[in-house]
């Protein structure tokens, strides 16, 4: 994922931040505890395409930096 697109992409749900989960080709929104799916390097930024978080993975998972 390049780091310049992901700085402009946001969270379509609360307009947060995402963080770039390379293992599970993934894009995370804490803030709507959702994980939006890269499929061939490209984002899929639909609600209805993302998958909810449980408790475990946001706490596994490592915090975004703090602006």
């Amino acid at each position: 994922m390049d780091s310049k697109l992901l700085e402009l992409l946001v969270c379509p749900v609360t307009k947060g931040p995402l963080t770039y989960d390379r293992a599970a080709q993934e894009l995370v929104s804490y803030s709507a505890r959702l994980a939006y799916p890269v499929r061939d390097g490209i984002p899929v930024l639909l609600e209805n395409e993302a998958r909810t978080l449980t408790d475990d993975e946001i706490d596994a998972r490592p915090r975004p930096p703090q602006p």
